[in-house]
């Protein structure tokens, strides 16, 4: 059974019921990636950078063509889907004035639409992509996470390492940082498909003119220099285990990448951070391909566990 259309005067009680925020702002990066700004009725959450909040819409809400389609029992139509989104920054504003998450009532979140999935049909991104400025939706009441700035020193390498909106909890560490004076150098890497994906690329530029301690970083996995080789300009796909790899990110940190004085934040795809399974005798294996925590665990660099302090940090986007 498909969707099923609900009485209008049934979808206002239900937003009336279960919606507790509102959509401030869209910044439409392109057809498939989206800034939403949203407001919560009770003004600003308390949250760390870093950190994560849940939003959510009725599954009587319409969803963007050319999804995949789904099948919704009547019964349930008067649910909630919901998910987490890691809190993002805008980290510097038009004069150049940084901005941190602190600074507005309001929570930025960088969402890609999903038009199909391998397990069932997407359920939130093609709702949330029906919205337009000044729709209501439901926000969780507190955010949560481990994911957030741990135990650096002010002169230690910060390198964050994500793909596509993974960058999102970094763009929300890096402002607190360069608002705390921090001295060491800092590097933040984002792998994208295209470069149209880069939702925050003229940000980071603003802020690497203006701070001489950071660098941004964009890869790409599917312009043209990445597959066509018969280009004068071809590189290949880049990904940053092969940055890692290649010694590039070293160059660019300006900084060796010691272990004992750069922390790591790794964000976005599982196969891009790659961390070890446990077997059943309990010994670990890496997967494959090689991922950025087998990389560096293999130059000494620790994963950061809950009994095990480290300095390789990561959160997984699914």
């Amino acid at each position: 059974m498909t969707s099923l259309a609900l009485p209008d005067d049934k979808i206002r009680r239900l937003r009336d019921e279960h919606y507790n925020a509102q959509l401030m702002d869209i910044v439409s990066i392109n057809d498939e990636l989206r800034i939403l700004r949203v407001r919560h009725d009770q003004g600003r959450l308390e949250f760390a950078p870093g950190q994560y909040a849940f939003i959510g819409l009725g599954l009587w809400e319409p969803r963007e063509p050319g999804t995949q389609p789904e099948t919704i029992s009547p019964d349930r139509l008067g649910a909630l889907a919901k998910r987490a989104y890691s809190i993002s920054c805008p980290m510097i504003d038009q004069s150049g004035r940084l901005v941190r998450t602190r600074d507005s009532e309001q929570l930025e979140f960088y969402v890609s639409l999903v038009r199909r999935a391998a397990s069932r049909p997407p359920v939130l991104t093609p709702r949330l992509f029906q919205l337009g400025e000044g729709d209501r939706l439901w926000v969780g009441g507190k955010a949560t996470g481990t994911y957030v700035l741990q135990r650096h020193r002010p002169e230690d390498a910060i390198v964050f390492v994500a793909t596509g909106t993974g960058e999102a909890p970094h763009n929300a560490m890096l402002p607190e940082l360069l608002a705390a004076g921090h001295a060491g150098p800092i590097v933040s890497l984002t792998c994208v498909r295209y470069k149209s994906d880069l939702g925050y690329l003229a940000q980071h530029r603003r802020l690497e003119e203006r701070f001489a301690n950071y660098r941004y970083i964009a890869l790409a996995t599917r312009e043209p220099e990445n597959l066509d080789a018969s280009r004068p300009d071809y590189v290949g796909k880049q990904y940053p285990q092969d940055y890692l790899r290649s010694g590039k990110l070293e160059h660019d940190l300006v900084a060796p990448l010691d272990p004992e004085r750069t922390h790591f934040y790794l964000c976005g795809n599982p196969a891009m951070i790659g961390l070890p399974v446990t077997l059943g005798d309990g010994s670990q294996v890496f997967p494959q391909p090689v991922g950025m925590a087998e990389l560096l665990t293999e130059r000494g660099f620790r994963l950061d566990r809950a009994h095990s302090p480290g300095n390789v940090h990561y959160e997984r986007y699914w």
